[in-house]
């Protein structure tokens, strides 16, 4: 196709989705030839037609102008950031203002949250904002534990940078504008090489706990509707009586959604700890389902119910229908936590000036009542455990080293993409008996192989895939297990139990 065709092209997208109407095709189509330094089209009947357009084709039409710009030098083709730089500067010329965008969601919302919250989501995704054809190409399923069904993941919609990228990275201007990626600063943003293109992000202006915040999707969605909630003020991340307040203020916003907020201390904390933001969705995440296995009462709150949840990290579960109460008793739990020690269990509230102890705090609606979920975080290290005692330990990183964050706390693992290739060389490997020791990129799974093939009587071409994925999502099982506090043993259910004595 010609930039001229790809240009009719994406109109019709735009009119597909709606990002434009009739009265708009002229305008939208004047701002791409202004961008693809076009005087008009070359002939009359190219410049009135617009063709019908299904929504999964912009991939490819972008590709096409993609690859007219990288030719006619209107960017520097470096790899899938600068191509994602120039896309989106694409993509804005069909996004309308801010202004637009809100009255659009708060029109919607006034029917119902669902509503606004749906349209909005599908917008993200028609911006290009989320590149659907990116998170299409994710890999998911469900592995049976003794904790329930767990969701696993292989994430492949967050592209891997070019070496060139990197490079031309490493050499771009710095900048503190925007300071972040969760900044407001971001909406409408040109980005640069180190920093995303945001030209067609719009967010959502929310009052939460008497301050402003903003509503976004995240352009990587681990899950249905997957949404950022971040403070207007660049501030780091803190797990306060404030936090339980702010997330029961947006969960009464918006109550068909699930939130929490990742940790506030490095190890146990999410990936961005400079800016204060939660993470929810429109999800039932594995954790919602696990029963509460023990129960307790806590003096002066005969109005809440509690317990502690069967699950493979240290979860309390409390709940009532005064959203007010849980953040009370969170804050008490809470407060008790910072301080607590005990050297029986290894848990030390501090060393050497360091804080080890916060709470990773997540909120839902179940059955009319408020319920919320807290669970007891630790990041003390030692020479055994540098990476941290209370994360997924060393015989595990073949699968998952990083974080463990307030997704995958809740059961759902976010895979590195590398397993993807590695899964499938293996199943391969092992169904011609190879030797994985004498493989450099598939050493690091002989030792798990050998250990798990010894259940199966039989493994080859018919099930080494299930099995591999059911193994993972074990080893996913294991890494929660790890992160506990408080081990699921006789002895850890001693130890939780003293805790739990403190605020009862």
């Amino acid at each position: 196709m010609t930039v001229y065709e790809n240009i009719n092209a994406l109109v019709g997208y735009a009119l597909t989705t709606g990002l434009i109407e009739e009265d708009d095709i002229i305008y939208t189509k004047n701002r791409l030839l202004e961008l693809f330094n076009l005087s008009g089209f070359e002939d009359q009947a190219q410049a009135e037609n617009v063709p019908s357009v299904k929504i999964e084709e912009l991939e490819t039409i972008l590709s096409g102008l993609l690859s007219y710009g990288a030719e006619n030098g209107l960017f520097v083709d470096s790899g899938i950031v600068s191509r994602d730089l120039f896309d989106t500067k694409i993509m804005g010329c069909l996004v309308p203002p801010p202004s637009v965008v809100q009255k659009k969601f708060m029109e919607l919302y006034k029917k119902s949250p669902r509503d606004a919250t749906t349209w909005y989501y599908k917008f993200s995704q028609d911006t290009d904002y989320i590149r659907r054809y990116r998170i299409s190409r994710d890999v998911k399923w469900q592995t049976k534990t003794e904790y329930g069904d767990l969701d696993i993941t292989i994430n492949l919609s967050k592209p891997e940078k070019d070496p060139r990228d990197i490079a031309a990275a490493r050499n771009a201007p710095s900048s503190d504008y925007p300071q972040c990626l969760l900044c407001k600063e971001n909406v409408g943003y040109a980005g640069r090489l180190n920093h995303a293109a945001r030209q067609n992000h719009r967010i959502i202006p929310l009052r939460l706990s008497g301050g402003e915040w903003g509503f976004q999707y995240s352009p990587y969605v681990y899950y249905n509707e997957h949404c950022i909630v971040f403070s207007y003020t660049h501030e780091p991340m803190k797990i306060t009586r404030d936090t339980f307040a702010s997330l029961f203020d947006f969960l009464k916003l918006f109550p068909h959604y699930t939130v929490g907020s990742n940790a506030d201390l490095p190890i146990v904390g999410g990936s961005i700890l400079s800016h204060n933001h939660y993470q929810g969705g429109n999800y039932e995440f594995p954790m919602a389902r696990a029963p509460i296995e023990t129960r307790f009462e806590v003096r002066g709150f005969d109005d809440v119910t509690a317990g502690i949840v069967k699950w493979p990290m240290s979860v309390i579960r409390i709940s009532s229908t005064s959203s007010g109460r849980l953040v009370e008793l969170a804050d008490r739990i809470l407060r008790n936590w910072r301080i607590y020690t005990d050297e029986k269990s290894f848990i030390y509230s501090q060393t050497e000036g360091m804080d080890h102890n916060t709470i990773t705090p997540i909120v839902r609606m179940k059955n009319g009542c408020f319920e919320m979920d807290l669970v007891l975080r630790n990041n003390i290290t030692t020479n055994e455990h540098p990476l941290g005692v209370f994360h997924p330990h060393a015989e595990l990183h073949h699968i998952k080293k990083e974080n463990i964050g307030l997704i995958e706390v809740m059961g759902l693992a976010v895979l590195p993409s590398r397993l993807k290739k590695e899964l499938s060389d293996l199943g391969n490997a092992i169904i011609r008996h190879k030797d994985l020791s004498k493989d450099e990129t598939l050493a690091k799974h002989a030792s798990w192989v050998k250990e798990f093939s010894k259940k199966y009587p039989k493994i080859d071409s018919s099930n080494v895939d299930h099995i591999l994925k059911d193994e993972v999502g074990l080893v996913f099982a294991r890494v929660l297990e790890d992160a506990g506090v408080y081990k699921r043993t006789p002895e850890g259910k001693e130890a939780f139990t003293r805790f739990i004595r403190t605020f009862c």
